[in-house]
């Protein structure tokens, strides 16, 4: 579908609905793996997809074009989960960290993880990353996505991306050796 279309359409009031079901269609997926892979639970992952959306929805017409309108939807996925994620730590009265080492240790008993002892263990290592390793980390190992895209949805240079990966992919190797052992 072209984007320019579905936008315009989006920012029409008369084919918004229409339009936003197409969006939804599109992008569900995607977005869904995506915020997945940040708050780890499929029931979060579900309340966070849905607030984008809502989002979406609300703020449609602010969107001008200046970048992609899947770059735009990443960008309220990514802070939107963040948000659940810092929300969900402060609840539970534990830093990031331990929240996100409590939820990956959940991963086995959780029905929808198809994952393997080793996929545990490489979410386990994420989970120990600082917050933007960890989004850096995931959007260019899973998504498969270039800096230049990470770039422009976490806002930030493409030379820091690059030292971020770097890092994080340093410390899940060292978290790996240390554990296997």
């Amino acid at each position: 579908m072209d984007e320019i279309a579905l936008v315009k359409d989006l920012q029409t009031p008369s084919l918004k609905e229409i339009a936003f079901r197409k969006l939804i269609r599109t992008y569900k997926e995607r977005l869904y793996w995506h915020i997945r892979k940040i708050v780890i639970t499929h029931e979060d992952t579900d309340d966070v997809l849905q607030n984008t959306f809502i989002k979406v929805f609300k703020n449609i017409d602010r969107f001008n074009a200046q970048s992609k309108l899947y770059t735009w939807l990443y960008r309220i996925a990514t802070n939107e989960a963040i948000s659940f994620i810092h929300k969900k730590a402060k609840e539970k009265n534990v830093d990031l960290n331990e929240y996100h080492t409590s939820v990956a240790s959940t991963l086995l008993h959780d029905v929808l993880f198809d994952g393997d002892e080793i996929a545990l263990l490489l979410q386990k290592a994420i989970a120990t990353l600082p917050e933007k390793q960890k989004l850096v980390f995931t959007m260019k190992y899973f998504d498969e996505m270039k800096y230049e895209e990470i770039s422009n949805i976490l806002e930030t240079s493409v030379g820091a991306l690059k030292a971020s990966y770097f890092h994080a992919v340093k410390k899940i190797e060292n978290y790996i050796k240390a554990t296997a052992h």
